[in-house]
């Protein structure tokens, strides 16, 4: 997998887990040559959480934990929240050194303003597109100069959201990785 599509997903979950001036639900549609994901995200202030077939992550910032929920066992696993990888600006892409203005461009029926941004990841610098949308700010679209992937923001719904999308299911139990005793798994062998 190329390094740029990692970059582009990463982008999803690290705008999942930025703190918005807005609520609101969209589609999420990522794109690699011919391959598609479909996600669906929901924001409210310091909390989102990201759905994907198979698997759910919410993000909260207020208690420093992100959740991933394995819906199909009814689980999940928690892990601290790391906030140097939060976004303060969510406009603003991690790793920023350089951001032009090429102009107006529509986006799922929404004006844009369009740029190139100039990231550093590991002392490598990349280029990308970015969209954002006009008045708001709120990222639209981002891709790859040569249109190998892209992120998609799509039927965006601003507003208040449930506080129950941010919480943990009340069914669901913690999953964990102890090791086995090894001692009792010999005296069963005997």
């Amino acid at each position: 997998m190329r390094a740029s599509f990692c970059f582009a997903v990463m982008l999803v979950f690290s705008l999942s887990a930025s703190v918005f001036a807005v609520d609101f639900s969209a589609d999420v549609v990522t794109t690699q040559g011919s391959k598609t994901f479909n996600a669906k995200v929901f924001v409210s202030g310091e909390k989102s959480r990201m759905e994907a077939p198979g698997s759910i992550s919410i993000s909260r910032v207020d208690k420093k934990v992100v959740w991933m929920l394995m819906p199909d066992q009814k689980m999940y696993m928690e892990q601290p929240f790391d906030p140097k990888k939060m976004s303060t600006a969510a406009e603003k892409i991690e790793g920023e050194v350089e951001r032009t203005p090429l102009g107006k461009d529509t986006v799922d029926g929404k004006t844009a303003d369009k740029y190139k941004v100039t990231y550093e990841i590991e002392g490598a610098k990349n280029e990308m597109f970015q969209w954002t949308e006009s008045g708001s700010n709120l990222p639209l679209k981002s891709a790859a100069l040569d249109g190998s992937w892209s992120v998609e923001y799509r039927n965006i719904k601003t507003g208040p959201q449930p506080d129950s999308l941010f919480e943990l299911p009340p069914d669901y139990k913690k999953f964990s990785m102890d090791m086995p005793d090894v001692g009792n798994m010999m005296k069963g062998m005997k």
